[in-house]
């Protein structure tokens, strides 16, 4: 299945990111802890060049618990200051100022040794559309500062939140990159809601869930549904039995009795994002 998302919009946001990066002396970044390496924008690493460095894997309550650490440790391997935050519940959000101050003591101290004191240090908030920005940058202020929303595209310019007389956030339109190189990558992004889903072939989206499914999270249909699922699904075709076994048990039937396929797939799609087929992760560190 070939991916590919990149409205016009994204191009006005990384513009206005290039331009109003000179400002920031921290990068915030967002990342969705069920595709950790799929969900971080490799176009950020240039533009935030350096700038000191923040991963929050947010959604983390999404993912699969036993890899959840192993992402942080990959990531604080590389220098970033990392964090598991839910925005929904403000799980792990307490804790992000003091990562904001830690990110910013050598800038702090650079300000001092000038003579310049109190001012407050800026932050740039970034990350894939629909990974929760805004929603984090609701939770981290207390207040409604941020427009939100459950499908990718909600925040469209630039807003500066005021946190406290030591912090100031950039909140930021969701950017991903022109070109997916690697298609796995933008499976991933549509599977979690990041990809506009009217340019999606929803039933072939589905199909290829049920493969990784079936390869790395084998119970999860079956337990679900309470449909038997071959041990091994091996390709689009082999799937199709396992999509009428689901519109059958859902109802989900077209005139004759047929089950219907699309409808089906819709609620494969949408119970995976509802975390109705368990906790799962989408992408292992080790074969990162």
């Amino acid at each position: 299945m070939n991916v590919q998302w990149y409205p016009g919009h994204m191009a006005k946001a990384k513009r206005m990111m290039q331009e109003n990066i000179k400002l920031i002396d921290v990068v915030i970044e967002l990342v969705d802890a069920r595709i950790p390496l799929s969900s971080k924008n490799p176009d950020i690493d240039s533009l935030a060049a350096h700038k000191s460095r923040v991963i929050l894997l947010n959604k983390y309550d999404m993912a699969d618990p036993k890899f959840n650490e192993a992402w942080q440790s990959y990531y604080e391997d590389k220098g970033f200051y990392t964090a598991l935050v839910n925005s929904k519940s403000g799980k792990g959000i307490k804790q992000v100022k003091e990562i904001i101050e830690k990110a910013s003591a050598a800038k702090i101290e650079r300000d001092r040794k000038r003579g310049i004191l109190n001012r407050p240090v800026r932050a740039m908030v970034v990350g894939i559309p629909n990974v929760g920005k805004s929603t984090f940058i609701n939770s981290l202020a207390g207040r409604a500062s941020a427009k939100t929303g459950n499908k990718p595209g909600v925040t469209k310019g630039k807003q500066w939140i005021r946190l406290n007389k030591n912090i100031e956030l950039l909140d930021t339109p969701g950017l991903l990159w022109p070109k997916f190189e690697d298609q796995e990558v933008g499976t991933r992004l549509a599977w979690i809601g990041s990809i506009n889903d009217n340019i999606l072939n929803t039933s072939e989206l589905s199909m290829e869930l049920i493969i990784f499914l079936n390869q790395h999270y084998p119970d999860a249909i079956s337990k679900r549904y309470d449909i038997p699922v071959p041990e091994v699904i091996e390709d689009i075709k082999s799937t199709l039995p396992v999509l009428e076994q689901i519109a059958i048990k859902r109802l989900c039937l077209l005139k004759g009795g047929e089950p219907d396929i699309d409808r089906a797939a819709l609620i494969l799609i949408d119970d995976f994002r509802s975390v109705r087929l368990g906790n799962i992760t989408l992408e292992f560190p080790e074969l990162a």
